[in-house]
């Protein structure tokens, strides 16, 4: 796992959608599920979703909250 995209994920804001501007480690697991049955959105950002996707789902968050301060 990238350290850096680990880093985005706790400063990064979503830029559309549902959630837009919600800092991404922020977003519901509901919307990543979605995400996930309908495809990631190409680049870094569908990187971040799919890396928090897969920290969500196996119940890593707590790898994030030591970043969330370091900000």
């Amino acid at each position: 796992m990238n350290p850096q995209i680990l880093q985005e994920l706790v400063t990064m804001r979503m830029p559309f959608g549902k959630h837009k501007n919600w800092i991404i480690c922020d977003l519901p697991e509901a919307y990543l599920v979605w995400f996930h049955s309908k495809g990631f959105p190409p680049g870094k950002l569908g990187e971040q979703l799919s890396t928090l996707y897969e920290i969500k789902l196996n119940g890593l968050e707590y790898l994030l909250k030591p970043l969330r301060g370091a900000k």
